[in-house]
């Protein structure tokens, strides 16, 4: 390896270090208060009841760490394969990032709901995913948007 490229390993894990951490609470909150706002709505009462083992409780508690886990890939893959991500946008390439999670999100949470429900159970996996859409569009939107304003 040149002595370039070696010089430049250092760098590019200082820069995921002091900004990572930012970049995943900022996503966790964002995530977070999207959760609250959505478990309001009367149609996300019907959800939970579908799923008789969901408070709005649980909601609230446990989307904090899993916003800030999301937040934390979505924050390590944009800050270390910014170049390799297509489009140039930082808040684009962010949500394309989102939306892997929110993909893997529904392979490992909701299609195993799913199996477990009875009755209308692809009506509450469509609730389900769309309220998904929504916290995870707007935590790449945000974790996008911080990371153009610290980067310029």
């Amino acid at each position: 390896m040149s002595q370039a490229a070696d010089q430049s390993r250092p760098r590019s894990r200082l820069r995921i270090s002091r900004k990572l951490p930012l970049l995943a609470v900022t996503g966790g909150a964002v995530f977070w208060i999207a959760s609250i706002a959505t478990s309001l709505l009367p149609i996300a009462a019907e959800y939970r009841a579908a799923f008789s083992n969901w408070s709005m409780q649980t909601v609230w508690i446990f989307s904090l760490p899993m916003g800030i886990l999301i937040g934390c890939c979505v924050g390590y893959f944009l800050l270390r394969f910014f170049d390799r991500i297509p489009t140039k946008s930082p808040i684009l390439k962010s949500v394309m990032l989102s939306a892997v999670a929110l993909i893997v999100a529904i392979i490992l949470i909701d299609m195993p709901m799913i199996l477990h429900a009875h009755g209308a159970a692809l009506y509450y996996f469509l609730i389900g995913v769309v309220f998904n859409i929504i916290r995870f569009l707007l935590l790449g939107i945000a974790v996008g948007y911080l990371y153009q304003k610290l980067y310029g």
